[in-house]
């Protein structure tokens, strides 16, 4: 595997999700991400206590491919970013084991104030030091 800057990948990977541009958006996606790569998330509290309801034990939110990553990325751009109202930034918590990278995330006001909501990233990087999985934890 390629030598890694953790403090560099983290800052692209969070510049994604700020990204104003769906070109510049995409072109990064595709940077950061194979062509087969999967982003999954652990859904929301309230969203896994609605699942449990129907029976489900363990939802999970899953996007696989650019075209898939392109729209996870832009509907969370739109939700939280677009309206002007918050941020992402990456705490300077990344750690490194072999292929597995962890660290993260904030979503702050743009304005200024408390965190809003915090996220636990665990990356598994490809040979090339690319992106093959994604599993994202909401903590906050």
């Amino acid at each position: 595997m390629t030598d890694i800057d953790l403090r560099k990948l983290t800052d692209r990977y969070v510049a994604v999700w700020n990204e104003p541009d769906p070109e510049q958006r995409r072109a990064a996606i595709r940077e950061l991400w194979t062509a087969d790569a999967v982003h999954v998330l652990q859904p929301p509290q309230e969203i896994r206590e609605i699942a449990a309801g129907l029976g489900f034990d363990r939802p999970v939110l899953e996007a696989r491919g650019h075209d898939a990553l392109e729209v996870r990325v832009a509907r969370a751009y739109q939700e939280f970013v677009a309206p002007g109202d918050f941020v992402f930034r990456s705490r300077d918590d990344a750690d490194r084991l072999h292929d597995v990278v962890k660290f993260h995330w904030e979503m702050v006001p743009r304005a200024g104030g408390g965190v809003a909501g915090v996220g636990l990233e665990i990356l598994l990087l490809g040979p090339d030091g690319r992106i093959v999985g994604d599993y994202q934890f909401i903590e906050d």
